[in-house]
């Protein structure tokens, strides 16, 4: 047993090592919309907001990950130097970990949503301290090149899941672009008598609701699989209307969380054991 058991936590670190590895690798960054960017990897989602007077980047995800991003922004016609607001959907280091080193390399401000700051502020690689450089509120607008992003809390997922919605304009079109947090849970989740988030499960019922008033004509999301990007691509290759627009998609993506969701409390609400992987 002594032996299987350091076995196990010998293999662990190896493959919380590879998964890192294989999300960051590059997905083809490529103009999602309008100023929209899309500068990823083939599971995280990174957003470039082009403006006159420097750009936006939501997500720097995990460190390793940022040279990925630096060359998406390059390869697009763009200068990674002249990021000047680094934002993100939420405090989790496969979305922000690495926005001390982007704030290193571009001197772009940190803004993060006022109920992830302590958890954002244990997200430390290297024993680097995480960049706050302003707090955001539910509600509040992010400005810079005549370009607005509004921060809705769409809290469950963490306490300061953050939804980014702005409006996007192509052939003399405006189009409502969301870009969706999260509103799925990790394993382990706890959804019912939760100590250490009491508010948890009405958290992700509020959350629903929000993303339900949100105009959204452009569904764009934290993970790429949340709005089916590996199918979307080869569609925006081939020409014609633009695949991300997709309004029945994003209101499918609520419908089918908040299902799960439901789901998930009932079934620990009678007793049952939070998922695992």
């Amino acid at each position: 047993m002594k032996t299987l058991l350091c076995l196990i936590f010998a293999v662990a670190p190896l493959w919380a090592q590879n998964a890192r590895a294989d999300w960051s690798k590059p997905f083809p960054p490529h103009k999602v919309i309008g100023n929209v960017y899309f500068i990823g990897t083939v599971n995280l989602g990174s957003y470039l907001i082009t403006t006159p007077e420097g750009h936006i980047l939501v997500n720097t995800d995990f460190e390793e990950t940022v040279p990925t991003l630096r060359a998406g922004v390059e390869k697009l016609g763009f200068k990674f130097s002249d990021i000047k607001i680094i934002l993100g959907s939420h405090a989790h280091g496969d979305h922000m970990e690495a926005d001390a080193l982007v704030k290193e390399l571009t001197g772009g401000k940190v803004m993060v949503m006022e109920q992830d700051v302590p958890a954002i502020k244990k997200i430390m690689p290297g024993g680097k301290e995480h960049p706050v450089d302003r707090v955001l509120h539910d509600g509040e607008d992010v400005k810079l090149g005549g370009t607005t992003l509004t921060a809705h809390l769409t809290a469950g997922h963490t306490k300061g899941c953050t939804t980014w919605s702005l409006k996007a304009t192509e052939a003399e079109k405006t189009y409502d672009v969301v870009i969706v947090c999260s509103v799925g849970w990790n394993p382990g989740y706890v959804l019912v008598n939760n100590k250490d988030y009491p508010r948890i499960s009405e958290n992700y019922v509020r959350s629903f609701a929000t993303l339900r008033k949100l105009p959204c004509d452009v569904f764009l999301a934290s993970h790429i699989a949340f709005y089916d990007l590996e199918a979307k691509y080869p569609k925006l290759q081939q020409g014609g209307e633009n695949p991300f627009i997709d309004h029945a998609g994003y209101l499918a993506y609520i419908d089918l969380k908040e299902k799960q969701f439901k789901d998930e409390y009932e079934r620990q609400k009678a007793g049952g054991q939070p998922a695992k992987r």
